[in-house]
C-alpha cells in the first residue's frame, strides 16, 4: 500500500535498524532482565520482567524500559532509629533495620516484635 510521499505503511524492525545504523544510532535489546527498580524519595517503581532497549547515539546511551510497574511506598529509616532499636532490643544492626522496614518505620512496633511482645 502506497502512502503520499512514496513511503510504505509500516517499517520492518530489520529495516528500521539499518536506517538507524546509517544515521549513527545503534539499538540493542538487553537480554535476561528480571527486574528494574526506580527509587524515588518516597516510592519505588518495580518493573517485573520488563523489556529494556538500549539506544546509543553520539556516545550517549538511552535506556528504554517497557512494562507495567508496581508502585511501592518507600519507608525512610534513619541510622538513629536503627541504633535506638538495637539498644532497646539488644539485636544486630541488620535485625533492627529489617524490623523497622517490616514495621514501616514504627519504632515501638519494631522493638516489640524483636523482643517477642
Amino acid at each position: 500500500m502506497q502512502v503520499r510521499g512514496g513511503f510504505r505503511k509500516g517499517i520492518s524492525p530489520k529495516r528500521l535498524n539499518q536506517m538507524l545504523k546509517q544515521t549513527g544510532i545503534s539499538v540493542e535489546e538487553l537480554d535476561d532482565v528480571e527486574e528494574v527498580v526506580i527509587r524515588r524519595a518516597d516510592t519505588e517503581l518495580v518493573f517485573s520482567e520488563p523489556t529494556v532497549t538500549i539506544m546509543e547515539a553520539q556516545g550517549t546511551r538511552v535506556y528504554q524500559i517497557s512494562g507495567t510497574p508496581e508502585e511501592h511506598v518507600r519507608t525512610r529509616i534513619s541510622d538513629d532509629d536503627v541504633k535506638l532499636v538495637m539498644e532497646k532490643a539488644g539485636c544486630s544492626e541488620a535485625d533492627a533495620r529489617a524490623a523497622l522496614e517490616e514495621a514501616n518505620g514504627d519504632l515501638a512496633d519494631a522493638i516489640s516484635k524483636l523482643c517477642g511482645e
